[in-house]
């Protein structure tokens, strides 16, 4: 038998009084309100309001904000384990989130929800005060939690293959359960894409890169055996935060050296859009018209994120790497043992290359969007920037409607398109950085949820306004009061005389 200790006794019995403090709060708030979309069918097989690809932050969250508005009907769908979901213990290879420790992030306006409740309930205030910026694997396990006390209905090792339309008001999505093994059908009025970074596309190498054996190379966001990059020569393409990640990961498994390849002069040091956070640009930026919108997106892409300065101190604390800086690759190809990466520095060896080269858009990489990819409107298809500010990852950005629905490219070409709603990072020249990050997400989540909420209720006006004309509970019974209208004339008279 197990020998608990004290203070993790303590730390549940915290955690639990904290769970009971988040139940009153929604029991006040009457938080979540009773169901009612009506219910259907289609051939026989109940038809799910909303379905949610994604288990992630971003689809917790769309799940957590659709409940909140009595949309029930609903399930999240994740290829992941339990647990797994989202980059966090998978391919984030930072040790510490971004974003500040004190934003509120997924919960939806409700203090018992946040990071802060969850963390100081478990490990007291004091420890709260100490913390600098949260570790990844906690904030993975709040996320775990905030499933968990919300009873958000997800469904783990389960992929989508892809989705059709039934008619113009019906989607089919065609999955499969890799636990179970078994194939099914599943119907929804309405699917988000809560897919993350490379939710309409997937991982960006250069052209070049893909003719060398993998064996010599991967992507930053690849299961990569860091073990056996141990006494190798590795090289890091990029300058970003995941760039830097790696890199340290690498050095931390004993590699005999790391070189940080930058095609920039210097780094980058200002966060544009941080300098600028706010409720005005959160409310605002979707209101912006489209010169608007890509000049504020396309300046903050071409100054850069940089990296942040821990994960960057993590990296240069060792004597064993290095940073190139002005050093463009233009050319990779395999020697016997290793490759050579032709840089404007000149020809440079390695063991092993990983590319933190961002991803990028592409519809042919997504099996599920086949038979809406010819028919979604991008930015490309309706905006022409002024000279001097092309920007390929701008144009190729999806052009979403006020709820992150997409768009036809061509009205009346596939009514359909309408039901799917893009939730993830692409959605930010749309609407903002509502959809991929940490700091608004909630608002996106409110945002997204308001729109399908709306959505369904006009599809089904005609069903409303039937229980309209039928509803007959009265609140008077007819013997609260009277009619002395019968007496009037009788009181006339009597005055008259």
């Amino acid at each position: 038998m197990f020998d608990l200790k004290p203070e993790f006794l303590q730390s549940v019995s915290n955690l639990e009084a904290l769970e009971h403090r988040l139940a009153e709060d929604l029991s006040l708030l009457e938080i979540p309100p009773k169901e009612w979309v009506p219910a259907s069918e289609y051939e026989g097989a109940r038809i799910l309001d909303v379905v949610i690809i994604g288990a992630g932050m971003c689809g917790l969250v769309a799940a957590a904000a659709l409940k909140m508005l009595g949309i029930h009907n609903i399930v999240c769908v994740d290829r992941a384990p339990k647990g797994l979901e989202g980059p966090w213990v998978t391919f984030a290879r930072m040790e510490t989130l971004r974003s500040p420790k004190q934003l509120t992030g997924p919960a939806l306006g409700l203090p018992a929800l946040t990071f802060r409740a969850w963390y100081v309930a478990q490990f007291g205030t004091n420890a709260w005060e100490q913390l600098g910026k949260i570790p990844k694997n906690q904030w993975m396990d709040y996320l775990i939690w905030y499933r968990k006390v919300f009873a958000l209905p997800v469904r783990n090792l389960v992929s989508v293959m892809n989705i059709e339309p039934v008619h113009d008001d019906l989607l089919a999505l065609n999955v499969i359960d890799s636990g179970s093994g078994k194939a099914e059908t599943l119907y929804a009025r309405h699917v988000v894409l809560a897919t993350g970074r490379d939710g309409l596309g997937g991982s960006y190498v250069p052209e070049f890169v893909e003719s060398v054996p993998r064996k010599f190379w991967a992507h930053s966001a690849d299961d990569i055996d860091f073990d056996a990059l141990r006494e190798k020569r590795v090289a890091v393409v990029g300058a970003g935060a995941s760039a830097m990640d790696n890199a340290a990961t690498a050095l931390e498994a004993g590699a005999a050296k790391v070189d940080m390849i930058i095609r920039r002069k210097d780094l980058p040091r200002i966060n544009k859009f941080t300098g600028i956070a706010s409720q005005g640009v959160v409310q605002g930026f979707a209101g912006l018209s489209d010169e608007w919108k890509w000049k504020f997106l396309e300046h903050t892409l071409g100054a850069q994120t940089p990296p942040p300065r821990d994960s960057t101190l993590r990296v240069s604390r060792h004597p064993n790497s290095r940073f190139l800086l002005g050093t463009a690759v233009r050319g990779m190809h395999e020697e016997p043992e290793s490759v050579v990466l032709k840089t404007s520095c000149g020809d440079l060896e390695y063991d092993f290359v990983i590319f933190a080269t961002g991803f990028r858009v592409d519809l042919d990489r997504r099996p599920e969007l086949v038979k809406f990819a010819p028919f979604i409107r991008f930015w490309k298809d309706v905006f022409t920037p002024e000279p001097g500010m092309e920007n390929g990852e701008l144009a190729s950005s999806p052009y979403l409607g006020a709820d992150f629905e997409f768009l036809e490219r061509v009205p009346g070409s596939c009514p359909s398109l309408r039901l799917v709603h893009c939730f993830n990072y692409q959605a930010t020249l749309s609407h903002g950085k509502l959809s991929g990050d940490i700091p608004a997400v909630s608002d996106g989540g409110r945002r997204l949820a308001r729109g399908i909420a709306r959505s369904l209720f006009v599809a089904d006006r005609e069903t409303h306004f039937a229980n309209l004309v039928a509803f007959e509970t009265p609140e008077l019974l007819g013997d609260e009061w009277t009619d002395a209208a019968a007496a009037i004339a009788d009181l006339q008279r009597g005055a008259a005389e």
